[in-house]
């Protein structure tokens, strides 16, 4: 595939043609022994720290982001993949603002041995661990979207609502891919899974050695308000953080997300009842608009769906973060959560 073959030409040429100090082997051979470790690993050859690992133990809590307000009614939020928990960071001040509280897993982090269906229940026992059983709302992003969705059928005490935002659909539902920006990736996630998390490691190594790079190669083909997001500083500053949270010790979670995507779970969908909400922007080409429809036509719960002309993909998140919190907000007030059902702390 041309897009691969640039992708691995540029690989070649922003490797920095230098070995790593204490050893007379490149940077190059090393990778691979790096990208099995934490953020932490990738500098060993600065610090010289010993070996460490970020995946999850089954045994141990999984560990999770907080935003918005300390003590409001939760709000559980997926982010996309690539994506990390700093996304939901956008959530932050609209969350203060109407007392609400965001929560986001480290779910790459989950073992890559963790998957399918064992990877849903794990991720809703966690939830109902931490919320200590309680109704929350749910916010999904891209991918993560379909990971909420997956996740909500074992989350038994219940969703309030459910929102999708640059919802990606099943593939096996549409013609989507000749559309989509990430059309390369996925054929290769469904075609050769292995070439797969290759390509994402390169990724990795990439959003280690020059992440300014990585962005400027995931942006390339931004359409709509995307592109003049991706010339903001404030959002390359913030992208590049997800990157490199995402990218690096994270690879095999991310991997395991994405190859979830590309199997058929068009099924699953019926059996969404919850209030759901669709968030898309018209100039989406990461998860292209007829997506939107597709979930609207097939979740039994939907109830609105919300296109905004002009956006994109990111574009999108950003315009509907404070319409959520406002739609939260006053549902919540309907029913007096926010007055008198204030959480106990996380755990």
């Amino acid at each position: 595939m041309a897009w691969l073959d640039s992708c691995l030409t540029f690989a070649l040429t922003t490797l920095p043609n230098k070995s790593v100090k204490g050893t007379r082997r490149p940077l190059a051979v090393l990778k691979l022994r790096f990208y099995q470790g934490s953020a932490a690993s990738f500098k060993l050859s600065e610090r010289r720290a010993p070996y460490r690992n970020v995946m999850h133990k089954v045994d141990k809590p999984l560990k999770f982001s907080q935003f918005g307000s300390d003590n409001g009614p939760i709000v559980v939020y997926f982010h996309g993949a690539p994506g990390a928990p700093e996304e939901c960071s956008i959530f932050d001040l609209e969350g203060k603002n109407h007392g609400l509280t965001f929560i986001c897993l480290d779910r790459l982090s989950v073992d890559p041995s963790i998957n399918g269906e064992a990877y849903y229940k794990l991720l809703a026992a966690e939830i109902s661990r931490i919320t200590s059983g309680k109704q929350v709302d749910v916010v999904g992003f891209s991918i993560g979207a379909f990971i909420a969705l997956q996740t909500i059928r074992y989350m038994t005490n219940g969703i309030g609502s459910l929102h999708l935002v640059s919802a990606a659909a099943p593939l096996e539902t549409g013609n989507y891919l000749e559309a989509m920006a990430g059309k390369q990736v996925f054929e290769l996630a469904k075609a050769a899974p292995a070439l797969f998390i290759l390509l994402s490691y390169w990724q990795g190594l990439l959003a280690w050695l020059s992440p300014n790079a990585l962005f400027r190669l995931l942006f390339a083909s931004a359409a709509g308000e995307d592109k003049a997001l991706a010339a903001n500083r404030e959002f390359r500053a913030g992208i590049t953080k997800v990157l490199k949270a995402c990218f690096i010790g994270r690879v095999r979670g991310y991997a395991r997300d994405i190859g979830l995507y590309v199997r058929p779970w068009k099924t699953s969908l019926a059996e969404v009842s919850v209030n759901t909400h669709i968030w898309h922007g018209a100039e989406d080409n990461w998860s292209p608009p007829l997506m939107a429809e597709y979930l609207k036509s097939a979740i039994p719960g939907c109830t609105s769906t919300k296109i905004f002309n002009g956006l994109s993909h990111y574009s999108c998140l950003y315009q509907a973060a404070p319409e959520i919190c406002n739609l939260l907000s006053k549902a919540l007030r309907s029913n007096g959560t926010l007055l008198s059902s204030r959480p106990s702390s996380l755990r």
